[in-house]
C-alpha cells in the first residue's frame, strides 16, 4: 500500500533524505567546544557590574547586570550555534557530516557505508578523560575522516559498528581480525 505525503513526511528527519532511508543513529559534538563562548558570556556579566562601581545604586547593578547577559548571549551565540548544527548522522545506507561554521558557511560530506573501511577513536588528556569526550576516525576509500571533540566515542564507535555490521558495509576483514584476535586470546 503506497504510503501518503504525511506518513513520507513523518518519517523524514532531515532535508535531502532518500525516501526509503531510514535514519539509525545522531550525535553531536561534546558541548565543551562552547567553552570559549562560555567564557566570552561570563566575562560580560562580570563587565556589567562595573555601572554598580562607578555610582552605588541598585538601579545600577541591576541594569549592569541585564545589559551584561545580553551581550553575553550575543557572545555565546556563534558558539551554540556551531555546536548545535554541526550533526553527523548514519542511515542505513550512508554517514552524513553536517558541520556548520559560522552564520553562512556550512560543509557537507556524504559517505556511503559500503565505503567505510574502519573505526577508531581517541581519548588523549586529562580533560577529555575527565569530561568524556575525544575523537573519532572513520577510514574510507576516498580518506580519513577526522572528528573531533566527540561525546562518548566509545559509545559512538560501537554502535556504528553495529550499524555497519548490519547495513552492508564490508567487514569480512574486520571480521576476519576479530577471530584471529579471539583465536590467540585463548
Amino acid at each position: 500500500m503506497p504510503k501518503t505525503d504525511a506518513e513520507k513526511k513523518e518519517k523524514k528527519q532531515f532535508r535531502g533524505q532518500y525516501d526509503d532511508e531510514e535514519v539509525l543513529y545522531v550525535f553531536r559534538k561534546h558541548p565543551v567546544i562552547m567553552r570559549k563562548g562560555l567564557i566570552f558570556f561570563m566575562l560580560a556579566i562580570l563587565l556589567g557590574t562595573v555601572p554598580s562601581f562607578i555610582k552605588p545604586e541598585f538601579s545600577y547593578l541591576y541594569g549592569g547586570l541585564a545589559a551584561g547577559f545580553l551581550l553575553g548571549v550575543v557572545l555565546i551565540f556563534p558558539s551554540w550555534i556551531y555546536w548545535y548544527f554541526t550533526v553527523y548522522i548514519t542511515t542505513d545506507q550512508r554517514f552524513i557530516q553536517q558541520v556548520q561554521k559560522g552564520f553562512f558557511k556550512k560543509s557537507y560530506s556524504d559517505i556511503a557505508l559500503k565505503h567505510v573501511q574502519s573505526l577508531n577513536y581517541e581519548v588523549y588528556g586529562m580533560q577529555e578523560t575527565l569530561l568524556g569526550y575525544g575523537s573519532i576516525m572513520i577510514q574510507t576509500y576516498l580518506g580519513d575522516i577526522v572528528i573531533h571533540d566527540v561525546h562518548h566515542p566509545d559509545k559512538i564507535v560501537d554502535a556504528m559498528f553495529v550499524i555497519l555490521r548490519e547495513h552492508g558495509a564490508v567487514l569480512s576483514d574486520i571480521d576476519n581480525d576479530a577471530d584471529i584476535a579471539s583465536r590467540s586470546n585463548r
